[in-house]
């Protein structure tokens, strides 16, 4: 694991070139790719959005598609759409910009509910379907959204079974004194995304997520995992808590997150880290809730202080118990 580490923190370190005070975020973006997962952004303008899911993409050799969704884009504009070949007298399929190992769609809640659920089935299935026909994207797959959640003109929002797609949802922030300043100084001459580089080849992405998935994950480390979830619905301010497709994507992020630290086994405390960015986006709170001012990652966090902690943290060692 110690190799699959090291690989993980060069990737990071070359995204960091690009989005400078924000490990955390970067950390949780090379975690999703990692575990083809997909991303949503979620955060005001300017603060570097579209940056990270860019850098990410340069990181990683392979091919990369960015999508700009308007109000006026259409489903057939981002899965492709089947035309008539006059000379061969056939008709021929012409594969959208999601045919790609990362997809980057900038500024998702712009389009309408009809075009977003383009997405759904390719961000489940990894493939599309048109005019009956299968037609799979390349593998390792991830799709990168961007969307702020402070403008409501021309936007629309994202439905539960969209937002139940991505594994994570993270904020970036705005930087730290020190490092805005150093974005002012050098300006004219400071890394960019342009200046990226591929780190990675695509065929040692996939050797990584096959890797990973054999990180070691303990009865209870699982049963942990299950009664995190279950909690969520249990709260009086949650009318829909998490999915079983939330424990399983909380699951992939803490293998995930035990493999870049270089373990080969899941502790609690990966659960516990990848909690909020895994469960959070998925709750939907009930109108007085809202009203009140509670937050879903307050409710994450409340769950996750409620619950007992497994005892034993590492797989294979005697008796493990609560």
């Amino acid at each position: 694991m110690s190799e699959l580490a090291d690989i993980a923190g060069s990737i990071r370190s070359s995204v960091e070139r690009a989005l400078q005070g924000k490990p955390e975020a970067v950390r949780l973006a090379v975690i999703t790719l990692l575990s083809e997962g997909h991303l949503l952004v979620e955060d005001v303008p300017g603060v570097g959005k579209t940056t990270l899911a860019r850098a990410l993409a340069a990181s990683v050799e392979g091919r990369w598609q960015r999508v700009q969704f308007t109000p006026d884009l259409l489903p057939a504009d981002v899965t492709g759409i089947t035309v008539y070949h006059q000379q061969s007298g056939r008709f021929e399929f012409r594969p959208g910009p999601v045919f790609a190992n990362l997809v980057l769609a900038d500024e998702i809640n712009r389009a309408s509910p009809k075009t977003q659920s383009a997405l759904l089935e390719v961000m489940e299935e990894r493939h599309v379907t048109v005019d009956g026909r299968e037609y799979p994207v390349p593998r390792p797959f991830t799709v990168v959204a961007t969307q702020n959640p402070v403008e409501m003109d021309g936007t629309f929002r994202l439905p539960e079974a969209q937002l139940d797609r991505f594994m994570m949802r993270i904020s970036i922030g705005y930087p730290d004194p020190g490092t805005e300043s150093a974005m002012l100084k050098y300006e004219a001459d400071g890394p960019t995304v342009a200046s990226i580089r591929p780190v990675i080849g695509l065929d040692v992405v996939q050797q990584m997520i096959t890797q990973i998935a054999k990180v070691h994950v303990a009865d209870e480390i699982r049963d942990y995992i299950v009664a995190v979830t279950g909690a969520t619905r249990q709260l009086p301010e949650v009318r829909i808590g998490a999915s079983p497709r939330a424990g399983l994507a909380l699951l992939r992020a803490s293998r995930t997150a035990a493999a870049i630290d270089g373990r080969g086994f899941v502790t609690a405390d990966d659960v516990k880290s990848m909690a909020s960015a895994v469960l959070a986006h998925r709750l939907i709170l009930t109108p007085q809730a809202e009203l009140a001012g509670v937050t879903d990652f307050d409710l994450v966090d409340r769950v996750i202080s409620g619950l007992p902690t497994p005892t034993s943290l590492a797989a294979g060692q005697g008796n493990r118990r609560w």
